[in-house]
């Protein structure tokens, strides 16, 4: 397993949506609008979300 997909994990583990958003946005490429709608979810929401996940994600590869 690699180093990106533990630290998804426990992101997931902490949280669920924020997770989801990473997944739709950098993996399937999705905008903010769509991942808003498909989440049922706020554009703002999406963005503070996607924000925060990526500076965790940051930080927890850079510990490994």
């Amino acid at each position: 397993m690699t180093a990106l997909d533990q630290a998804l994990q426990a992101l997931e583990a902490l949280d669920k949506r924020q997770a989801r958003i990473v997944e739709l946005r950098f993996f399937a490429g999705l905008t903010v609008e769509e991942t808003a709608e498909l989440l049922e979810i706020s554009p703002a929401t999406v963005k503070r979300d996607w924000t925060l996940a990526k500076i965790w994600l940051r930080r927890e590869l850079s510990a490994n």
